[in-house]
């Protein structure tokens, strides 16, 4: 029978075992930085968040908490990119994800840790290398291609907990708006977090404490993408793609395995 007394003592229980867990302060550092760049971007916080969260958490853990904090994004963000998606190519990117986001959250379970953030390191990377470099897609984009790179995201995004790179390179590296890109990359985001959080309770993978420790670090993350949005204005593409590159560059090195 819970009472106000022992529903106090629970959430103060819960609270002080997030804010007491190894790293959390560093994490929520960079959850706030991740937020800030999430905020004028529209992408980059599992980015910057899931190679400097690995060297604290096991991989489901920070698959599971980059997933929730980012829930935390889908009222804030999404109703003001909803005007401005093209929702019909985004919902087709989140129906070929659904199948595979199971497939990679067992790919992830049967690796070892250590091999998962090398994974995460290549790929975060790869995306900034191909970011810098000014590469972009300038293929025909055909519903086989839309479909692919759905499909794609959503085996990453289980594996690695970074669904944005496939998405954020088919879209931001074409030379969209910044409008378009950030609108578009928001709301297929905010889906695939419900996604991946739904395949996480249904595998049992998100226990207690994960989701006192990704409620904690929520308030930073908040904080910053609020801060980030207000921040944002169409007119300093150049200047948001480059702090955002930036950041992620310095996220990228710091969660390379070779340091711990």
């Amino acid at each position: 029978m819970w009472t106000p007394d022992t529903l106090l003592a629970a959430i103060a229980g819960g609270l002080a075992g997030a804010l007491t867990h190894p790293g959390f302060w560093w994490l929520a550092v960079t959850l706030a930085a991740a937020g800030i760049v999430r905020g004028f971007t529209g992408f980059g916080s599992a980015l910057i968040f899931v190679p400097v969260a690995g060297t604290f958490l096991p991989p489901v853990q920070v698959i599971a908490i980059i997933a929730l904090v980012e829930i935390a994004s889908i009222g804030a963000l999404v109703p003001r990119a909803w005007a401005h998606a093209d929702r019909t190519q985004v919902g087709l990117l989140v129906l070929a994800a659904l199948p595979t986001v199971p497939l990679g959250l067992m790919v992830m379970d049967a690796l070892d840790a250590t091999i998962v953030r090398w994974i995460v390191a290549v790929l975060a990377g790869g995306t900034l290398i191909a970011l810098i470099s000014g590469w972009h897609y300038t293929r025909a984009v055909t519903l086989p291609v839309i479909l692919a790179i759905g499909a794609v995201a959503g085996l990453l995004g289980g594996m690695t907990g970074l669904t944005g790179p496939v998405v954020v390179l088919f879209y931001l590296a074409g030379g969209r708006m910044a409008r378009t890109v950030r609108a578009n990359t928001i709301l297929f985001l905010g889906l695939m977090d419900l996604v991946i959080v739904a395949n996480l309770l249904v595998r049992g993978f998100a226990d207690i404490s994960v989701l006192w420790l990704a409620g904690a670090l929520s308030v930073p993350y908040f904080i910053g993408m609020v801060t980030g949005q207000a921040l944002f204005d169409p007119s300093h593409e150049r200047l948001y793609r480059r702090a955002a590159l930036t950041v992620i560059a310095l996220a990228v090195l710091t969660g390379l395995p070779i340091w711990t």
